[in-house]
């Protein structure tokens, strides 16, 4: 069933005829490789027959570039995040590597926490990060971010908020 605050189809096919074609190549321009830039143009498309966009788009190209350019940014981090996982797994005992499915849900569970991790403001994020990676204190994250413990208390709540809800999300 169609929602009835988002663009009609034939609106979106319209919109896919007339710009599909510039933005695969706009897409190639900046990622170098013509299959990711099919794939991203793609995913750009789905995203718009999602979106609650109800008037006809003034700009298209804008908007696609838009949407496109969050995509390239999502697959940007996702490729940092693989390539920082594999080269921790680099590091481990032969023992003590998992098995390519568990890896797999390793490497979903950490981009689910990225993109969440991504949604804090820069300061709870980075205060996170250290208490969690760096095993600092509440005190020595208020020196070295300069902000007093109660700011650091409030920033870790936000974020370990934001992890609980995704932990329990699918629960």
């Amino acid at each position: 069933m169609q929602l009835p605050d988002t663009l009609k189809p034939t609106e979106v096919a319209l919109l896919y005829q007339s710009h599909h074609a510039w933005l695969r190549g706009w897409l190639r321009s900046r990622v170098g490789c013509s299959e990711h830039a099919a794939d991203l143009a793609q995913d750009t498309f789905v995203r718009l027959l999602r979106a609650r966009q109800t008037s006809p788009l003034k700009e298209p190209r804008a908007y696609l570039s838009s949407i496109a350019r969050g995509l390239m940014i999502d697959q940007f981090r996702r490729r940092a995040l693989e390539r920082a996982y594999q080269d921790s797994l680099a590091h481990l005992p032969e023992t003590d590597i998992p098995s390519e499915e568990h890896r797999l849900v390793i490497l979903d569970s950490l981009e689910r926490l990225d993109r969440a991790l991504h949604q804090l403001k820069p300061r709870a994020r980075q205060a996170f990060l250290h208490a969690q990676l760096d095993g600092l204190s509440i005190i020595q994250i208020s020196l070295l971010l300069g902000v007093s413990k109660a700011t650091v208390e409030r920033d870790l709540a936000k974020a370990l908020k934001t992890c609980y809800r995704l932990r329990y999300a699918d629960a």
